[in-house]
């Protein structure tokens, strides 16, 4: 496998089905469902919309604003041209984009297996090809990616904002612009902030040797670099097997699977990369003129990502929001897993870019979505993504201060119907189900107050007590399917998860709670909440796939990890029990960016401390850190650097020896539901101190 090539996937894999039929692929793999526009179920242990959902999906019709169709007039505003081409390929031969596996979508269906909310953001989410904004200025390349990429026209070249996720679609979209618009030079590249689908394609429109020329710059929110790492880097492993529920990374693009990522259609499949920004917006407001083009950054940390900006033109009188004001509430706790985001402070920094901008812009345009026109509506937009947030934090506190626990807070949480009415204010990305529970754990953590769920026992040991006192199985699949015939999936679910954490082999009662999940799964408005119930649902019925997961972490990212993240994995991956009554002091020197640190592994635990060295250490190891990155990268092995004269090892080598047998390769195939994995782990192909995959921060 080509160690250079970051492919934005977790597994590979295609796995053949009951009758043969084909019924998932992972790895960003695209699975096209021929029956799709037929609604036809991919699964053949899947079930249609029951009468339940279907009477749901009819009373949300009626109950929401369908008369408002001003997003899908402003969706189509400013469309120049579409490519001939509905897919584009990686370089590593796999496809990286591919539009048409949802073009089901524009068959005017209505699926009862869709939240018709949820169906209507995934048909204006459907727009492909380029578009103008601000005339003969600002352009946009939508549906080339989760995220959009927009070109602003400088004095001598292109201005680029957020070049997507993948080299191969970033390049495919500036190849468009240049043929539709005239060619001209990338002069500048803005990262509006910290997620991989923002940057990771700017090898895509930037060629590294006019970036060291200073031909190109590169500009960035304070902090960028730091957190376009280090959030992925600790929970990596347990990130990217969540991200197969949260982003249905098994299901294929069908009404009974996935239908839509809420911000954008999925996520390139292509080569991800990273270059470091030449400069960095370090105050709350700064200004600079690149290339003719005046701009006012506004930095928005802690809102959708640790390090973000909004950026002002104020002689377009338009403003650029970013991911924080999108056609979604996003996520205050993302279900991949990150940590929690601060709503107030959200709905704070809208609202002083409203104050300062929104006041006379004329134009917004985002990272994500279609852009909006004329001030009103601007301000419209912003004042109810602004609430929204702002509502959120504060009505779930006013209810925690009433005694509203996490437990109930999610049953509870309504948002105003003022907003309810307000297509911007529904909750695609996020949910108001998992955000709301986001805020209470935010303020008062994860307890509810009551001692007895202050020491839960693990599901699995409290599974068999459920089932013996429930009557056996017996009774439960007998209760569970008489719940389920009521439509009362909730409560089917509540008592068929104790059984199968119980009997994880039970395939009749993990059946019947895939049955149940996906007709929750049908009714959610989110999508990560949708995919969530139905990637659970497929694992339930046919099992974790099998496959080989390719080597993501490619050499960019890795590259810009630094030395001590890189040890506080190694010590996250250190198997505690081996390591128990080992001690000793290793110091690690790389002299050409004269660091030095202190690795210390005492009380089956190993810390370290930059910028110190040990008196009396066992080992000392010096290396260059340009040499310990091909180690780090999986390239070459520590020992080989050391045979090649490039790390040299001054003491008792048995420390390296002991760490080396101590540390756990992480595989992101470990269940999320029980009884679903069918064999055993297969160990990557890694050096022992290669760096494993990094989490995907992929839309947030």
């Amino acid at each position: 496998m080509n160690k250079n090539k970051l492919l934005p996937v977790i597994v590979s894999i295609a796995i053949l089905g009951v009758n043969g039929a084909v019924l998932a692929a992972g790895g960003g793999g695209v699975l096209a469902d021929p029956g799709a526009a037929e609604g036809k179920h991919f699964d053949p242990k899947g079930k249609l919309p029951s009468e339940f959902t279907i009477k749901s999906q009819q009373q949300l019709k009626e109950a929401l604003p369908f008369s408002d169709t001003r997003d899908f007039d402003e969706a189509k505003k400013g469309f120049i041209v579409a490519p001939d081409y509905k897919q584009i390929k990686a370089e590593a031969g796999n496809i990286a984009w591919d539009m048409a596996s949802y073009e089901w979508l524009l068959e005017d269906k209505t699926f009862d297996s869709i939240h018709p909310s949820l169906q209507r953001q995934a048909i204006l989410n459907m727009a492909y090809g380029l578009y103008e904004v601000v005339p003969d200025k600002i352009y946009q390349v939508r549906g080339f990616d989760l995220a959009n990429i927009s070109f602003i026209k400088g004095d001598t070249g292109w201005i680029i904002i957020d070049p997507l996720t993948a080299k191969e679609t970033a390049a495919a979209a500036l190849k468009l612009a240049n043929e539709k618009l005239g060619e001209r030079p990338v002069v500048a590249v803005i990262y509006s902030h910290s997620h991989a689908d923002h940057f990771g394609g700017v090898r895509g429109v930037v060629d590294e040797e006019a970036l060291k020329a200073g031909k190109v710059q590169i500009i960035a929110p304070d902090g960028f670099m730091t957190h376009a790492v280090s959030e992925n880097v600790y929970a990596g492993n347990a990130m990217n097997r969540r991200l197969f529920f949260q982003y249905g990374v098994l299901l294929p693009r069908s009404p009974f699977g996935h239908v839509d990522q809420s911000i954008g259609k999925n996520t390139a499949a292509g080569t991800t990369g990273l270059l470091p920004p030449t400069v960095t917006i370090k105050e709350d407001i700064e200004e600079m003129t690149v290339d003719g083009v005046k701009m006012i950054f506004q930095n928005t940390p802690g809102t959708e990502a640790p390090a973000e900006m909004n950026t002002y033109f104020p002689d377009l009188k338009t403003f650029w929001a970013a991911e924080n004001i999108t056609g979604t509430v996003h996520n205050i706790y993302t279900l991949r897993g990150a940590l929690i985001r601060d709503a107030l402070e959200w709905s704070k920094q809208i609202n002083k870019a409203l104050y300062m901008f929104g006041q006379e812009a004329e134009v917004m345009f985002a990272s994500h979505s279609w852009p909006r026109w004329g001030n009103e509506r601007i301000q419209e937009i912003m004042r109810s993504q602004r609430d929204i947030y702002a509502n959120l934090n504060n009505e779930v506190l006013h209810l925690a201060n009433q005694g509203v626990t996490i437990n109930e807070i999610h049953n509870e949480y309504k948002p105003p119907k003022s907003l309810q009415q307000q297509w911007s204010a529904h909750s695609y990305h996020g949910s108001e189900q998992h955000n709301s529970r986001a805020v209470v754990n935010r303020y008062l953590g994860y307890w509810d107050g009551n001692p007895a769920t202050l020491i839960p026992l693990s599901p699995r040991d409290s599974g068999p007590l459920y089932v013996e006192m429930m009557g056996g199985a017996d009774k439960i699949i007998s209760k569970g399917q008489e719940l389920y015939e009521k439509g009362e999936y909730l409560m089917a679910s509540e008592i068929l998860n104790k059984l199968v954490y119980g009997e994880p082999d039970n395939q009749k009662a993990k059946d019947l709670l895939a049955d149940a999940f996906e007709q929750i799964g049908y009714q959610q408005e989110s999508p990560s909440v949708r995919n969530s119930f139905l990637a659970a649902a497929y694992e339930l019925r046919q099992g974790i796939p099998t496959g080989a997961s390719p080597k993501t972490s490619g050499p960019d990212m890795i590259k810009a990890m630094s030395t001590d993240l890189w040890l506080d994995f190694l010590a996250i991956r250190l198997e505690s029990e081996q390591a128990d009554g080992i001690n000793f002091v290793i110091n690690l020197i790389t002299p050409d960016n004269d660091e030095k640190y202190a690795v210390e592994l005492s009380n089956a635990t190993l810390t370290n401390i930059k910028g110190f060295v040990a008196d009396s250490a066992d080992l000392t190891i010096t290396i260059n850190r340009s040499d310990l990155e091909p180690v780090m990268m999986g390239g070459v092995t520590l020992d080989e650097q050391i045979k090649n004269g490039k790390a040299k090892l001054d003491g008792d080598r048995k420390p390296l020896d002991q760490l080396k047998s101590m540390l756990a390769n992480f595989t992101p195939d470990f269940e999320m539901m029980p009884g679903t994995k069918k064999g055993k782990s297969l160990q990557p192909e890694t050096n022992t101190f290669a760096q494993p995959e990094l989490g995907h921060t992929d839309g947030g």
